[in-house]
């Protein structure tokens, strides 16, 4: 049609399991008492690591200055998953190494898990978006410190082109349908529902105050 304007492709951040990795972000000891909603973020990057190692799919892990602040907690036992470490100063994973071995990979999706959400995890996010790749950040697998820092990050990733996905919704995705051959040993990995981490509350707080405030002007 003479005129019409072209649309963009939509960008639809659909799972490719061949070409996906998963990134934990620096789920390190010394960060237990300090992380919003600790255990419950290291529960669900273990439902992420067991799947993705089921599927025999890569994951790569970090940890922030670990003479300092500890190695990845014992409830993730990366060396019995194979799981390559590496260690880092900068904020960002994208080390050279771990670039090298996206690269070699082919990947083309990165899901995304850890600690602290408006920090490593965002300069993350942000370095993989502008290297062209997609991001997906488990919104129940990754904390701050603070909630307002957790939640305002997860709004920056999402305006910056990441999407924002859950556990759940992450491991479905993978298997693609129920005649997947290992869907039962997935499903049991999510037979219990996620843990709360705390994202409905801190959505609602916004919603009450605003229906407090219409309350107010009646």
């Amino acid at each position: 049609m003479a005129g019409a304007v072209a649309r963009a492709p939509l960008r639809l951040g659909r799972l490719v399991p061949q070409s996906t990795c998963l990134f934990l972000c620096d789920l390190q000891e010394k960060f237990r008492n300090n992380i919003q909603y600790f255990p419950e973020i290291v529960e669900v990057s273990g439902r992420l690591l067991r799947a993705f190692k089921l599927l025999e799919l890569p994951v790569l892990a970090t940890e922030q200055y670990p003479q300092g602040l500890g190695k990845t907690v014992a409830e993730l036992p990366l060396e019995e998953h194979n799981v390559p470490v590496f260690d880092k100063k900068k904020f960002s994973m994208c080390l050279p190494p771990i670039q090298e071995i996206i690269k070699d990979k082919e990947i083309k999706s990165v899901v995304l898990c850890g600690i602290e959400a408006h920090v490593c995890v965002q300069q993350t996010a942000l370095d993989l978006l502008e290297s062209g790749l997609d991001v997906h950040v488990v919104v129940d697998g990754c904390s701050s410190r603070s909630m307002t820092d957790r939640m305002y990050a997860l709004e920056r990733m999402r305006d910056s082109g990441a999407f924002l996905t859950t556990s759940e919704s992450i491991i479905l995705g993978l298997a693609g349908g129920s005649n997947h051959p290992s869907f039962k040993q997935l499903q049991k990995i999510i037979w219990e529902s996620a843990p709360d981490t705390g994202l409905l509350a801190a959505r609602q707080k916004p919603l009450l105050a605003e229906l407090a405030g219409k309350d107010a002007k009646l």
